[in-house]
């Protein structure tokens, strides 16, 4: 959906166009190489915000550069797109390494027919200019795992084999219902649409805070994908989702358990860092007047209730589970 449109018709997330694995033989071509590639994200964004979670916790700073995107979308020739800003780190608007002003010139010089949308996150060859993938959950699982030998030497195993099955699962409801529900509540064409995007996103979060309340995190004993795909909803969601997508039944800080959970790992070390309230709720308020024309971005909530303890300690397990070699 364009940036300034109604919505008139069902929400229904593309699907991504570009999906060519980084991995470690380079069987699609591109090999794990470090400073070969560039990350472009918006920090207003969940879907790249995963992304990002993956390269803080697994150290791959120095093998991946990443580049931000302004918080709202730039009108470029009667369309909408990310572009790089003084206020995000790029001198003259045009980032320092890519030497564009528009992500789409990235997109354009992989594939000059393509006439689709452009979304973060985008890996970018650096020598070339061009898009390799906006594929956030190939991104996400490849860091994981096709990128371990650029990995510090304390990075955790975030996409253990023996839970991949269960994390898919989980994952899949997850997308479903909540990833994505929020923007099928916040986007909805008609008030049947409303009712039942949001009778299902509760639905589901009664469920997580249900599991949640026996366990520490979504999958096993430690942080695995699962839970670095639904921390960025559940972030964002009293700030944004609450009130300007209109899933106001009840607040995160309402489920004993969901609320703990956001806390502990906002308060895990490699999470906060990732974190910008400011840009997140001008990407949603600001930067899409057609559910929100006043433009008008809102003071709350306090960003401090974070940091109060949470107690979910008790509950077994620790953060960062030890990569078998």
């Amino acid at each position: 959906m364009k940036a300034d449109e109604t919505p008139t018709r069902e929400h229904v997330r593309a699907k991504q166009h570009f999906t060519a694995r980084v991995t470690a033989d380079a069987a699609d071509g591109w090999p794990v190489q470090a400073g070969r590639y560039r990350l472009v994200i918006n920090r207003g964004c969940p879907w790249a915000h995963r992304v990002v979670l993956a390269r803080q916790l697994l150290g791959l700073g120095r093998a991946v550069s990443l580049a931000e995107t302004d918080p709202v979308r730039e009108l470029i020739d009667g369309d909408f797109h990310w572009v790089f800003s003084e206020e995000t780190g790029s001198p003259g608007g045009v980032d320092p390494v890519l030497g564009i002003h528009a992500l789409r010139e990235a997109y354009l010089a992989a594939d000059p027919a393509y006439t689709g949308g452009v979304s973060v996150p985008a890996l970018v060859d650096v020598r070339t200019g061009g898009l390799v993938s906006n594929d956030y959950d190939g991104l996400l699982t490849d860091f994981a795992t096709e990128w371990r030998p650029l990995h510090a030497d304390d990075a955790p195993d975030l996409y253990p084999e023996a839970l991949r099955e269960e994390i898919a699962q989980v994952s899949e409801e997850l997308h479903l219902d909540v990833n994505d529900g929020v923007y099928k509540a916040g986007f909805a064409p008609s008030q049947e649409s409303y009712d039942g995007a949001v009778a299902r996103l509760f639905a589901r979060l009664d469920r997580i805070e249900e599991r949640l309340s026996g366990r520490r995190y979504l999958v096993g004993d430690h942080l695995t994908v699962a839970d670095l795909r639904l921390w960025p909803t559940l972030i964002r969601f009293d700030p944004v989702y609450h009130g300007l997508f209109k899933c106001n039944v009840r607040r995160i800080r309402d489920y004993p358990a969901l609320w703990g959970y956001t806390r502990d790992l906002y308060q895990t070390p490699g999470f906060a860092e990732t974190v910008n309230f400011a840009q997140i709720k001008r990407s949603y308020y600001y930067g899409i007047p057609g559910i929100n024309p006043t433009r008008i971005v809102p003071a709350g909530p306090d960003e401090s209730e974070l940091l109060t303890p949470h107690d979910r300690a008790l509950l077994g397990g620790t953060p960062f589970r030890t990569r078998v070699a």
